[in-house]
């Protein structure tokens, strides 16, 4: 394997853990999103995810079981330990981990590791899934994961999909209040370019934006984008001034087809937003544990 070939990954999804699924699904419907059935992973965790027309979802994720959770935990299951510091830090909701799309993760899990920013051991596992139809199916996955110990409350991984599951997920993807991708994740931290490596080597990406607020890198789908503090008031209205530092997660911004028909839902749902550059700006609320903004 050629450590210097470069194939720049698509984002596939992000986790988001939370405090319950009920809880969870009744904010993410309020604000016009399909939700698909809850799902259990074999290590003791559960979803229910969000899933979008451009291929990429939102994984909100709770504790089906804390034995069977701390149990993987102490068996090297980094996915689970990473998620379990995630809310012994930051309390049971958040955005904790930013996932990108492989052909190849055992590749990359080399990689990470001779390039020195290894998240453990890889993950195979495997999970059903039920599909509005009825139908069910079985997904197998291969995750390599990537951080760095200056960053503890965020992590990224590469998602191989061993054995996809039924990609006839239409009436999932379709939302009532437009979304149909993720355009942005937007991350926090007072010097962006102190992780600007971690991210270019998760991404496999060496281009980066660098600018006054912060830094983007671009995958093939979507930019991730980490902002200092002036980044995040000028773009969100949100003060993470005096905030620890490491990368935080703190945005996800969807891409919707009509932002009027958005505006309309949210209206009618009773939604509190914001308006800043042409975006719906939500605010994070019990079952959303980050800001969501609506718009380009």
């Amino acid at each position: 394997m050629s450590l210097s070939k470069r194939t720049t990954r698509p984002l596939d999804h992000l986790v988001l853990p939370v405090d319950t699924l009920t809880q969870a699904r009744r904010r993410l419907s309020n604000l016009g999103f399909t939700v698909a059935d809850d799902a259990r992973h074999p290590f003791g965790t559960e979803n229910a995810c969000v899933f979008f027309a451009d291929g990429t979802y939102l994984e909100p994720l709770a504790i089906a079981s804390r034995e069977e959770c701390e149990a993987a935990a102490l068996d090297g299951n980094a996915f689970v330990a990473r998620d379990q510091a995630f809310r012994f830090r930051q309390g049971p909701e958040g955005l904790s981990a930013l996932v990108f799309g492989t052909e190849d993760a055992a590749s990359d899990h080399i990689r990470f590791r001779a390039r020195g920013i290894s998240g453990g051991d890889m993950l195979e596992f495997s999970r059903p899934m039920k599909l509005p139809d009825g139908r069910e199916g079985l997904g197998s996955f291969r995750l390599a994961f990537a951080a760095d110990l200056r960053a503890p409350d965020l992590f990224l991984f590469n998602c191989q999909r061993v054995r996809a599951l039924p990609t006839d997920r239409a009436a999932l993807e379709r939302h009532d209040n437009g979304v149909i991708g993720i355009s942005e994740v937007v991350l926090s931290e007072a010097n962006p370019t102190d992780f600007q490596y971690l991210l270019q080597e998760a991404v496999d990406e060496r281009e980066v934006s660098a600018h006054s607020f912060g830094m983007d890198v671009a995958t093939t789908n979507a930019k991730i984008s980490v902002l200092n503090a002036a980044g995040m008031e000028a773009f969100f209205g949100r003060s993470v001034r005096g905030a620890e530092r490491g990368l935080r997660g703190r945005a996800v911004v969807f891409r919707v087809a009509d932002l009027e028909a958005t505006r309309t839902l949210f209206a009618e749902n009773d939604i509190e937003f914001a308006e800043m550059g042409g975006r719906l700006i939500v605010p994070e609320m019990p079952g959303q544990g980050v800001i969501f903004a609506f718009g380009a």
